[in-house]
């Protein structure tokens, strides 16, 4: 089948500032496709552009066909896109937000109640369609707005940091409702800062300074560094950290928790060395071991590859 999405040569500058560098990929129909990224990374910037927002500087982006340069208002019947802070209206009840974004994607009136009721069963607002949005938790108020996005059942869904700031109960509930919108078929694109949310998608573009550094599923990802990263576990792990960086044979170290994340090209070969500079640093290792990579792991590892490319 055609791509639902197709980015070519997708680029975007802000006066002298690029913070889009000439994005290419494709997003399959029905995919969870998620764009990763630290802040400054490019991915609000894309999903602005694809949503018709803003326009592309260079390039261009089809979804179902339609080019986001030649006709932005055309790409709009097709999709729904969900703002970092989508607009809700506060003084509106729930059932009231939900109605007013059915007016304005024309919804058909005997269509409504039953595409609300859908919408309640699995974001659990029904029993708060009489409360103001602005009485919500920010949860709440995540999953009252991806319901207005939904109303009008679009085929593509832009999602733009859905889980920022919210709790991790809630966290867990919009993703449970975003895999039953892929379930029925919606494409989505989701950006995310997390990294560990990035694990649920079906494949992941990894941005940096706004340019593609890696596309492929999260197993495929994890792969490339699959028996180089070794876990130390140590009284001072940030001193172990900054020690172990000074390393020659280390190429990352990086904290996660009171644990060591440590890349090596050959870690039976390089570690020994390294373990022996904790040790006469003073630092006590309490254990250690190889361990599977993480998509931080990944990301940290192509980030550093991307910075000596660009030296």
């Amino acid at each position: 089948m055609d791509p639902a999405v197709s980015l070519r040569g997708l680029t975007r500058h802000f006066g002298d500032v690029a913070a889009v560098r000439d994005l290419s990929f494709d997003v399959r129909r029905g995919e969870l496709f998620g764009i990763v990224g630290p802040d400054g990374a490019g991915k609000t910037t894309t999903l602005r552009a694809l949503a018709g927002v803003l326009s592309p500087s260079g390039g261009d982006a089809l979804l179902n066909g339609i080019s986001v340069m030649q006709d932005p208002e055309g790409v709009k019947h097709h999709l729904a896109y969900m703002s970092q802070r989508f607009g809700l209206y506060t003084d509106l009840t729930v059932r009231e937000n939900i109605d007013f974004y059915a007016d304005l994607f024309l919804v058909p009136p005997v269509e409504r109640a039953a595409r609300r009721e859908r919408l309640y069963r699995f974001s659990g607002l029904g029993p708060f369609e009489s409360r103001l949005a602005g009485q919500l938790s920010g949860g709440m108020k995540q999953k009252l707005g991806l319901c207005c996005a939904l109303i009008h059942e679009p085929e593509i869904m832009l999602l733009d940091e859905p889980t920022f700031g919210v709790d991790p109960i809630s966290r867990r509930d919009l993703w449970l409702i975003v895999h039953e919108m892929v379930a029925r078929g919606v494409t989505v694109l989701v950006a995310t800062a997390y990294l560990d949310e990035a694990e649920r998608c079906d494949r992941v573009a990894m941005l940096h300074e706004g340019r593609l550094i890696a596309l492929d599923t999260p197993g495929a990802l994890r792969e490339r560094l699959a028996g180089r990263v070794q876990m130390v576990h140590t009284d001072a792990p940030r001193a172990a950290r900054d020690l172990l960086r000074r390393e020659p044979a280390v190429r990352e170290a990086t904290l996660f928790g009171d644990r060591v994340h440590v890349t090596l090209d050959d870690p039976q070969r390089d570690w020994p060395a390294a373990r022996a500079a904790l040790y006469a640093a003073g630092v006590t290792v309490i254990s250690e071991g190889l361990t599977e990579p993480t998509l931080e792991d990944v990301f940290i590892h192509l980030v550093g590859g991307a910075a000596s490319a660009d030296a």
